[in-house]
């Protein structure tokens, strides 16, 4: 109930009524003010539209960051462990975790674009974990065989992966850039 009261139908609604009372006091309705004032508030909610409905709250920035710091305790925890890691693994995931954090860095343009938000979510949460602790996990004298293969195989997967949403995330900057060099050349060749 408390939660109408902020809400665009009854907002709506309010400025119906007070089209009626306005009606009201230039005489335009007479006794039947009531009705009116009732009537129109009534129309004008009816004619509001629905409010958004938002399942889940995103506070773009808090959520940006939490992914950032996620990104650099994985840094942190592979470091720490980089004589278990396949040789450049330690420096794949610091390059992984360094695109990602490029994006994170601004949280509004990044919650603005759902693919890359569910792309960069996904990539920091849980492909990237995943595959470091997969491969931390196994015993050191088995890891050191085929899985090593395998990880470093995943790493320039996602590697890929990250340049590829980065090139969708800053293909408007580029876009605008290319555009202003344009301009640039063509101001200069018209003087």
């Amino acid at each position: 109930m408390i939660g109408y009261l902020g809400s665009t139908k009854n907002l709506a609604g309010c400025v119906g009524g007070l089209i009626g009372l306005a009606l009201y006091l230039t005489g335009v309705v007479g006794g039947l003010w009531p009705l009116v004032v009732a009537g129109l508030y009534v129309v004008f909610a009816l004619l509001a539209p629905p409010e958004k409905v938002r399942l889940v709250s995103v506070d773009a920035v808090a959520e940006a960051g939490q992914l950032r710091a996620d990104l650099e305790s994985l840094v942190d925890k592979v470091t720490e462990r980089a004589q278990r890691m396949p040789e450049s693994s330690v420096d794949g995931v610091r390059r992984i975790a360094e695109v990602l954090e490029d994006l994170l860095a601004r949280p509004e343009r990044w919650a603005a674009n759902p693919d890359v938000q569910h792309t960069v979510t996904r990539l920091a949460r849980t492909d990237l974990p995943l595959s470091v602790e997969t491969y931390l996990n196994l015993p050191w004298w088995f890891a050191a065989k085929r899985p090593a293969e395998e990880l470093l195989a995943q790493l320039e997967l996602l590697e890929t992966e990250a340049h590829r949403i980065a090139e969708r995330f800053y293909a408007g900057d580029v876009h605008q850039q290319a555009d202003h060099t344009r301009y640039l050349r063509e101001r200069g060749e018209s003087a």
